[in-house]
């Protein structure tokens, strides 16, 4: 009888202990649609990770993230954001840019969204205000377009005998126009020609390098885009094979062989989205969390590259850089 007993104990917890699971809620699910690729986003991605750690959320503890990559090619995110909405995600991530949160926005207006590395939200039309955004959207700033005259100052700085300079633009960026009013409204008293070059596909990459020759181009300045982002180390490789004296939005571009890159962090920038996903996560609205504006500027400077480009860097220029890359 005992060992009947124990038998139909033991059945029965392992019954309670099945019911049990089955009753537990599901865990909250994020939807990461980004206009990058993952293999060039790896850095972005563990940044965001820390941000939610901080918060209180583990992946696979007690959220699950769901990732969708456009690779570049933003005619993809409409269907990826329709894929995670079917997934009933509870919070989702604009990652990479203002082509992804223009995709979300026209996605949900229920779903609470975190936005990463969006210029002007205020301005783009995205939010009310910063302090108060309003509706479903919150996230992270970046005034990338604001930095761009300070890049062709620096860059004119290192080239300061290149006449003409080239801007490499995405013409499918939502953000082009202004930007290039930027680096017109900054070219144009220092004398510089700008001779603009269009590139949405890498053959358009290849092709925009191979006309730098016939046109001139003393130097070049990369506009921080996402399908630039996804391309990065092709595009690096491409100023160097011409011998471009190049300027980058980002860091990692410096560290992937780039001559120089000015800009805010965007590692942090997808940290802060982290705990901002986790906040949300947790109960508060979007609504109520102000928009967070970037507080870390770095330019990094390689020396290598400079080098092998024969340039001489000022050394008023390399005492104000954050990091020199030998």
């Amino acid at each position: 009888m005992r060992r009947r007993e124990l038998i139909a104990g033991l059945a029965g917890a392992a019954a309670w202990s099945f019911a049990a699971r089955a009753q537990q809620p599901a865990l909250p699910v994020i939807g990461y649609l980004s206009s990058r690729s993952p293999g060039e986003s790896s850095d972005v991605v563990a940044a965001f990770r820390r941000g939610l750690n901080e918060a209180g959320f583990v992946e696979g503890q007690n959220t699950l993230i769901a990732f969708r990559w456009a690779d570049g090619t933003y005619d993809h995110l409409p269907a990826l954001a329709a894929d995670l909405i079917g997934l009933r995600v509870a919070v989702l991530v604009a990652a990479g840019g203002t082509p992804s949160l223009m995709t979300a926005k026209a996605a949900t207006t229920t779903i609470p969204i975190v936005f990463t590395a969006v210029n002007d939200p205020v301005q783009l039309g995205f939010v009310s205000s910063f302090n108060r955004p309003g509706g479903n959207i919150t996230g992270i700033s970046l005034f990338n377009n604001a930095l761009l005259a300070k890049r062709i100052g620096l860059l004119h700085e290192v080239v300061p005998t290149a006449a003409v300079i080239a801007m490499l633009r995405n013409p499918n960026s939502p953000v082009v126009d202004d930007d290039m009013k930027s680096v017109l409204a900054t070219a144009q008293p220092l004398g510089l020609t700008v001779q603009v070059l269009n590139a949405s596909t890498v053959r358009d990459l290849d092709a925009a390098f191979e006309a730098m020759a016939k046109l001139h181009v003393g130097a070049l300045v990369v506009q921080g885009e996402p399908f630039f982002d996804s391309r990065r180390n092709h595009i690096v490789e491409l100023a160097a094979r011409e011998g471009i004296p190049t300027i980058y939005a980002w860091r990692e571009y410096a560290i992937a062989g780039g001559l120089i890159s000015y800009g805010t962090s965007i590692t942090d920038n997808y940290r802060q989205a982290g705990v901002y996903t986790g906040r949300i996560l947790k109960g508060e609205k979007p609504a109520e969390l102000p928009i967070v504006r970037p507080t870390k500027f770095e330019m990094l400077i390689n020396l290598k590259t400079a080098k092998a480009l024969g340039l001489e860097i000022p050394p008023t220029l390399l005492a104000r850089a954050d990091e020199v890359i030998e």
